[in-house]
C-alpha cells in the first residue's frame, strides 16, 4: 500500500476484535516506524507506553468514559511526553554528527528550551501528534486500522501508567483489527477554505 493510499483509507475506528493479537514482531516494527517521526532538535521526547496488561487496560477504559476500543483493540498505545527530554544528556541525539555540528547544536537546545515551559510543552505536542500519525500510516499499511483518542482523564492516566513528574500524557492510538467499518465521513471543508496562499 502506498503513502496516498494509506491516507485515505485510514479512518478512526471504534469496534475492533477482542479476539485478535498482535505478534511481537508486528508491535516491533510497528513502534520502529513510529520512532523515525520528525521531533525539533532530534530530542525525540515521546515515549510511547504500549499497554498490554488486561488488568491495566481495564482500569484505563474506566477512566476514558468507558470507550470500548481501550480494551478491545490488539493495541493500545498512550502517547506521553517527556517534557525534559531536551536537557537529559542532549549529546545522545547528536553522537552520529561531525564534532563541530554536535557542539552548534547541543548549545542550541539548551539555549532554546531552557526556562520556556510553554516551548517545551508546545514541541512534544507537536512531536507526539507527528508520531501518532506515523503509527496510525504504519499501522495501515500493515492491515491494521487505528483511533486516536483524548477523550480520557489525563490526571488519572498518568497516575495509572506510574508517568514521572516531567513527562504528560498526550493521546493514545488504538490498533487492531475491525470489526465493522467507520462511519461515513461526515464532512470535509472545500480546499479554497483551509488553504490559504500567502497572507489571509
Amino acid at each position: 500500500m502506498n503513502v496516498s493510499q494509506a491516507i485515505l483509507e485510514r479512518r478512526s475506528v471504534k469496534a475492533y476484535d477482542p479476539q485478535h493479537k498482535m505478534t511481537e514482531d508486528e508491535i516491533a516494527k510497528l513502534m520502529s516506524l513510529a520512532m523515525l517521526s520528525p521531533t525539533a532538535f532530534n530530542i525525540q521526547n515521546w515515549r510511547f507506553v504500549v499497554v498490554t496488561d488486561p488488568a491495566l487496560r481495564k482500569e484505563i477504559r474506566a477512566v476514558s468514559w468507558d470507550q470500548a476500543q481501550v480494551e478491545d483493540a490488539s493495541l493500545l498505545v498512550v502517547l506521553t511526553a517527556d517534557l525534559k527530554a531536551w536537557e537529559k544528556q542532549p549529546e545522545r541525539y547528536w553522537e552520529n554528527a561531525s564534532k563541530p555540528v554536535q557542539d552548534y547544536l547541543v548549545t542550541a537546545i539548551g539555549q532554546y528550551y531552557s526556562g520556556n515551559e510553554l516551548v517545551q510543552r508546545d514541541e512534544a505536542m507537536r512531536s507526539c501528534g507527528m508520531a501518532a500519525m506515523t503509527l496510525m500510516l504504519a499501522a495501515k499499511e500493515m492491515g491494521y486500522d487505528t483511533c486516536p483518542m483524548d477523550g480520557f482523564d489525563f490526571d488519572a492516566v498518568a497516575k495509572l501508567l506510574n508517568l514521572p513528574d516531567d513527562h504528560t500524557p498526550v493521546m493514545f492510538v488504538v490498533v487492531g483489527k475491525a470489526l465493522k467499518e467507520a462511519q461515513p465521513r461526515g464532512g470535509q471543508l472545500p480546499i479554497h477554505e483551509v488553504v490559504i496562499y500567502n497572507k489571509f
